[in-house]
């Protein structure tokens, strides 16, 4: 008996149909996360979703600015803040490959100024936040820098950094996240190429990599087409957050959804740099006693779930951004905001959530198989304090290489950390 061939092509359609409608429900899923944001009076961010080396959903939510009603599109661009360093990185790996510099090299061959702290820093120790030297941010808030009111070149922060004459930490000895490491791997890449760092990263990155909407501002004033304004809320207020901030190598790039596909894509086909500098890019920091940390190349090394992942956020200004990858399903999720109150960490891995769930069951189950063997682990019990004891501790900390504020609200005390008041518990 003969199947009718229209039967055939019913069947067909209505499995495409099955699969769109698949993929729409992922999609409305998606967009139920950022439901908060997907507004005309708040800011919101840019997503891409790429799966197999393709972007499989992108969309605006929010505005990218709420003086002119300007929706934010994919497009959009934002400050990628901490993002950037992966870049700063790729760059310094790309010099090694050229034989201009080794990893290993003594910083102050490149950069004299440099207090001779008696220890040998490399530019290995930049790349991996394991040199001791003291974060620029901290000491700056601590000498009466205002952030948002005052301006700050990379004069300011290279000034700041030949004056200081200790560490927090012998070089090696810790891992200690340290913007200052990469101002100075950004100044070492201007001398050893002998052009700025926005110049080499366009000639060498961005142009060859087809982003073109991508670039290092080395001038806060200068205009750049389709930048999104950074917000900070206040209540239920917006307010813009001004950025008079030129740094350096350790987060001042401009860049969209679009343009950070094509470089997430770098890291499969490795166009750039060949497959030798991808490597040596996800290759993890070691401490002088051998122990392994997370962090390589301006990117952690981690895993979500029981899933591997690579990543890095960012935060400036109003500016909250994360790219995350997970190498082995071929997904990446990247995220750029323009308000402070954003978690683009968290929604990112809400995203993968969806995007990842037999994946995940399978790794829990295999983790679940494990544990059964291994000792249940104590679960914190939080504790009363009282008031009095609290108040104590109400005001302005410095840590090793961060300031944060401290306030009471009711019988709880407080930690600001960019705007947003976490309770303590």
């Amino acid at each position: 008996m003969k199947t009718p061939l229209r039967f055939f092509c019913a069947l067909f359609l209505l499995t495409l149909s099955l699969i769109a409608h698949a993929d729409d429900s992922l999609t409305v899923k998606v967009d139920k996360l950022f439901a908060a944001w997907d507004k005309p009076d708040t800011p919101g961010c840019a997503l891409a979703i790429i799966k197999d080396g393709q972007i499989i959903y992108k969309r605006g939510y929010g505005m990218a600015s709420l003086e002119f009603d300007k929706p934010i599109q994919p497009s959009t661009a934002f400050c990628i803040a901490s993002v950037s360093k992966q870049f700063t990185a790729f760059a310094i790996q790309l010099l090694a490959q050229d034989g201009k510099l080794s990893l290993d090299d003594d910083v102050r061959k490149y950069v004299p100024e440099l207090h001779d702290f008696g220890k040998t820093i490399t530019i290995r120790h930049l790349i991996h936040h394991t040199s001791g030297l003291r974060d620029y941010f901290g000491p700056l808030n601590l000498a009466g820098w205002g952030g948002r009111h005052d301006s700050i070149l990379q004069s300011d922060i290279l000034q700041f950094l030949w004056r200081q004459k200790e560490l927090n930490f012998a070089p090696g000895e810790k891992y200690l996240y340290s913007n200052s490491g990469y101002v100075l791997m950004g100044l070492i890449i201007q001398r050893v190429s002998g052009k700025t760092l926005r110049e080499f990263a366009d000639e060498r990155i961005f142009q060859p990599l087809g982003m073109t909407q991508t670039q290092f501002r080395d001038d806060y004033q200068a205009v750049i087409k389709n930048l999104s304004s950074s917000y900070i809320q206040r209540g239920q207020e917006f307010r813009t957050e001004l950025l008079a901030w030129e740094g350096g190598g350790e987060g001042n790039i401009i860049s969209t959804v679009e343009d950070m596909a094509k470089w997430d894509q770098n890291f499969t086909d490795a166009k750039v740099g060949g497959q030798a500098v991808i490597a040596a890019m996800q290759q993890k920091g070691k401490l002088n006693s051998g122990k392994e940390i997370t962090y390589a190349s301006g990117l952690g090394i981690a895993e979500y779930k029981g899933l591997r992942t690579v990543d890095h956020g960012g935060s400036v200004g109003g500016y909250r951004t994360e790219f995350l990858r997970f190498p082995d399903q071929k997904l990446t999720v990247i995220l750029l905001a323009n308000a402070d109150r954003f978690a683009p960490s968290a929604l990112a891995r809400s995203i993968a959530d969806l995007y990842l769930e037999e994946p995940i069951k399978a790794a829990s189950a295999r983790a679940a198989a494990s544990e059964k063997t291994a000792p249940a682990a104590p679960t914190p019990v939080p504790v009363k304090v009282a008031p009095e004891r609290l108040k104590a501790y109400v005001g302005k900390f410095a840590f090793s290489s961060f300031v944060r504020s401290f306030q009471m609200a009711g019988d709880e005390l407080q930690v600001i950390s960019g705007g947003n008041p976490t309770p303590l518990i």
